[in-house]
């Protein structure tokens, strides 16, 4: 009984899918079964073209390939005030598919943020969002499941969508995006991502609101969460307990917008090959203090799938040969020129020897920045006057009658 109340779930998310996908192939409203969506992006610099001016960022020559952005399709989990943020803003730039994973309504608490509206009050997070993208743009491809992806069958599918889940059916997603607001989905993100070797970028906002932070996880490569959990992860409390009744977390727009779109930047960047990305970015909007860095795998991580990935990536570094980058000397431009110009210094050699001091014999890889030079006898002969004896006054006297 179980097992065939089981198969019927799967074959009702089958469905969902297949009929999300296509809802997402047309454009609804025009009472003909809507317009195709479209395949290409059109650089003409029109004011009826949607992507002229991302397109722009080809012909600026910061972007190789923008149209590239079609071909990619991204997971994300939480569309609350910072993935629902995110999911606008990769909507307008015209990503290939999204996504979406969330369990939660809209309330009217949220509104306090960006993206939803009064009006969606009672819907899914999931339904809200997609209806306000597609609207926005239509020939991104949707896909949306409003479940929690900490239980231990939503998991599994989670897992699949991941793997299959592409723009292609059949193919992995490129990108996991975690925009959650606890630490337990976090922690099921992390465990999911290293076991399919999934690349994967982390954001935050602190409880106060004025801080926040993206991370970009590559497994085997980079440390993943449960490489350097925080506290209430790595002391196994439960952080339900931590919640008071009657006290909920701020929350600002602004933050939480600024968090988003360095997000979506970062992703931006990752995906189209322009820039650098950062492996974790913070943001205190206290100082507008944004601090980055970098963190090693932990060889012990308690996540063994972490282990198994930082393990096949050392293979991979050993089995790609180092390139040698071999210093090329500065041409020396020659002297003579059509102009007859030539550069001659100022200080003979001499001169720049007796400037220059000893230098002291100093360990391997270390260098004195300058010398002092030794002190030098004056060559001017020193002049002595002989004591006459005579008083000041009478010197005045004599410089009088002179």
């Amino acid at each position: 009984m179980a097992e065939s109340v089981e198969r019927l779930q799967q074959r009702v998310r089958e469905l969902e899918r297949e009929l999300a996908q296509e809802r997402s192939r047309r454009v609804p409203g025009d009472g003909g079964g809507g317009r195709v969506r479209v395949e290409k992006m059109s650089a003409e610099v029109v004011d009826s073209n949607p992507y002229s001016r991302l397109m722009a960022l080809k012909r600026m020559g910061i972007v190789s390939d923008y149209e590239k952005i079609r071909t990619f399709a991204v997971a994300i989990v939480g569309v609350g005030g910072v993935g629902s943020v995110t999911a606008e803003m990769l909507t307008r730039c015209g990503i290939g598919k999204l996504l979406l994973f969330d369990y939660d309504k809209v309330e009217l608490a949220n509104m306090n943020r960006l993206f939803f509206q009064p009006h969606q009050a009672g819907l899914s997070k999931v339904q809200a969002a997609e209806h306000t993208l597609r609207n926005i743009n239509p020939d991104v491809l949707f896909e949306v499941y409003n479940y929690n992806v900490t239980t231990v069958e939503n998991f599994q599918h989670f897992m699949d969508r991941i793997s299959n889940g592409g723009l292609e059916e059949g193919k992995p997603v490129d990108l996991v995006l975690s925009c959650v607001d606890n630490f337990e989905a976090r922690m099921a993100i992390n465990t999911a991502c290293n076991e399919l070797g999934q690349t994967w970028m982390e954001s935050g906002v602190s409880e106060n609101a004025v801080s926040g932070h993206i991370q970009l996880i590559i497994p085997g490569e980079s440390a993943c969460f449960a490489c350097a959990p925080p506290l209430v992860v790595a002391a196994n409390i439960d952080e339900k307990t931590l919640k008071r009744e009657g006290v909920c977390a701020a929350s600002l727009p602004t933050t939480m917008g600024v968090v988003a779109g360095i997000l979506v930047q970062n992703v931006l960047k990752f995906l189209l090959d322009f820039g650098t990305v950062s492996f974790y970015l913070g943001y205190n909007a206290m100082q507008d203090f944004f601090p980055t860095m970098s963190m090693k795998p932990n060889p012990q991580c308690d996540d063994r799938n972490c282990r198994r990935q930082q393990e096949e990536y050392k293979k991979k570094v050993v089995a790609v040969p180092k390139q040698e980058t071999v210093q090329e000397e500065e041409e020396i431009i020659h002297e003579d020129n059509e102009w007859g110009i030539e550069l001659v210094s100022e200080v003979s050699e001499e001169e720049l020897k007796s400037s220059s001091g000893p230098i002291p014999e100093l360990p391997e890889g270390i260098t004195v920045a300058y010398t002092i030079p030794n002190k030098q006898e004056d060559s001017v002969p020193q002049v002595t006057v002989e004591d006459s004896g005579e008083s000041l006054e009478d010197l005045m006297a004599k410089m009088k009658n002179i």
